[in-house]
């Protein structure tokens, strides 16, 4: 039997305004990351969110962002190492708030959109971003993407990592993202959708919207909460990998 974590983007309702079905996703997948605020979610959604995933036994995650909720934090935004690592921390401590509040431990960090991904090639926003989670916890894992300057900086560093590759997204041959302004970037079919993590989890191999196949690595496995075919994406996900005989776990309670 393998395994593999499952993991989600929830919590990023705002106020009035309602994104994914966070109700129905967090019943299926085994780690959410929970917006702070600065790029979606607010204090109430927190709350909700954190309590819905100790009620389903789901890991829970901080996912702080840009201050960027016009954008969904998917600017990238030029801000001062240290103001960035302080609003990294800002982020971490109010969800740890809400988990506290519920008696549930927070089991990672993963990066928001272009916080995330300027992070690849940016060793100071890395920086940031690593010397953030190390305030709060030096055991603390990063979610970072294989290959990425993230990774190299947390490794440096002595910060816990684990390498996540995304269902749902396109990737260049360099294993960073394909930019969401271009065709082909998101994924919205679920059987696509679950032929790509197939192949990952069975063969440790992407093909690149290029054409090229790239070995990789994947600890855990995201599927963003905002695409509208989620939850259909990942029912079929979980039911294809039951087939190949593989369970889905939190990384941290195997």
């Amino acid at each position: 039997m393998k395994y593999i974590d499952l993991n989600c983007d929830i919590g990023e309702s705002f106020g009035a305004y309602q994104l994914g079905r966070d109700d129905e996703v967090i019943k299926l997948v085994s780690s959410v990351n929970i917006a702070c605020g600065f790029h979606g979610g607010d204090p109430d959604v927190m709350d909700r969110t954190v309590q819905m995933a100790k009620k389903y036994h789901v890991g829970v995650g901080a996912h702080p962002g840009f201050p960027n909720l016009l954008g969904f934090g998917r600017w990238n935004m030029d801000i001062p190492p240290k103001t960035l690592t302080n609003l990294i921390l800002y982020q971490i401590g109010a969800l740890d708030i809400f988990c506290k509040k519920h008696g549930v431990a927070m089991q990672h960090v993963k990066p928001h959109g272009n916080l995330n991904n300027m992070a690849d090639t940016n060793t100071s926003i890395a920086t940031s971003i690593v010397e953030a989670v190390q305030s709060v916890d030096m055991n603390l894992p990063i979610y970072v993407k294989p290959n990425s300057e993230l990774e190299r900086v947390a490794k440096q560093k002595g910060q816990p990592v684990l390498l996540e590759l995304f269902a749902d997204r396109a990737y260049n041959k360099d294993l960073t993202l394909v930019s969401r302004s271009q065709p082909g970037s998101v994924i919205n079919e679920p059987e696509q959708v679950a032929s790509n993590v197939l192949k990952i989890v069975t063969e440790n191999k992407i093909t690149a919207i290029t054409g090229e196949e790239i070995d990789v690595v994947g600890e855990t496995i995201c599927v963003h909460g905002d695409t509208p075919s989620a939850v259909e994406m990942i029912k079929l996900l979980r039911e294809k990998l039951e087939q190949v005989n593989i369970s889905i776990k939190s990384s941290f309670k195997r």
